[in-house]
């Protein structure tokens, strides 16, 4: 992998560390390629089960690196062509992906972590939507993503104010699913990936599908789509496994198939 991202394997754990923390981890043209090449090889190893996304040093990501930035390209193509494929390859990949937050997630960074499937910070972060303080629009999805999953006041709130959002409130609002002590961040996010890691991947991921689609689609088009994949489910070695477990009172041993 580059230097820029750090790659580990955790048991059926991928942890995929942002490593620019002189630069509280902005991203940059290089950032990006290697932050998406770590998730497609996260989902292409038939070993991972889960992913944890993390930053080193004080911050998961400060957000779009505006000195390289500036430097010239279309900002249009970088969020498009740069970003969209690392959301896309965050949104595709069938395997839960865990954005653990410390320090904070401010601009394009909070996009990246509002994007996963999971998020978990430390209990000292916080998200931040600085654009208006700039002169930018949010970016990186973060409108549809703010307006979706906190409604449209407070997400215009949140974004026209620029306020620092704490992780408490964060939970409290939905935008993160736990917040845990700063030193115990990283292990919590791994020993929870592990976790999801145990149950039945053909499950996860069917879950994971229905529930993006459901995001914007309507419920005819979610229940056709729950039906197919239940059929394909339930004629699987691993649904077998779950019952016969369920029935003998033991742990399952699921194999993806």
């Amino acid at each position: 992998m580059s230097d820029l991202v750090s790659y580990e394997l955790r048991d059926a754990v991928a942890l995929i560390s942002l490593n620019r923390p002189d630069a509280l981890n902005g991203f940059t043209t290089e950032l990006l390629k290697a932050m998406r090449d770590a998730l497609v090889r996260a989902d292409e190893d038939a070993a991972v089960r889960a992913v944890v996304l993390t930053g080193e040093g004080r911050a998961f990501s400060a957000g779009a690196d505006l000195k390289a930035g500036l430097q010239g390209g279309s900002v249009k193509n970088r969020l498009l062509h740069e970003y969209g494929p690392v959301f896309a390859a965050i949104s595709e990949t069938p395997k839960p992906v865990i954005a653990a937050v410390p320090g904070f997630a401010a601009g394009v960074g909070m996009s990246v972590a509002l994007h996963s499937d999971l998020v978990i910070m430390a209990d000292d972060a916080f998200m931040l939507s600085p654009f208006t303080t700039i002169s930018l629009v949010p970016d990186g999805g973060l409108n549809r993503l703010l307006v979706r999953q906190i409604g449209y006041r407070r997400a215009f709130e949140l974004s026209v104010e620029s306020e620092r959002i704490p992780a408490a409130r964060c939970v409290e609002l939905g935008l993160a699913n736990r917040a845990v002590p700063a030193a115990e961040l990283r292990e919590a996010a791994i020993e929870w990936a592990r976790k999801l890691a145990r149950r039945a991947p053909l499950s996860v991921a069917a879950t994971k599908k229905v529930m993006r689609l459901a995001m914007d689609h309507g419920e005819a088009t979610c229940y056709r789509l729950e039906a197919e994949l239940q059929g394909k489910l339930r004629d699987s070695e691993d649904a077998a496994e779950g019952v016969a477990a369920f029935l003998e009172k033991r742990d399952p041993e699921f194999k993806g198939r």
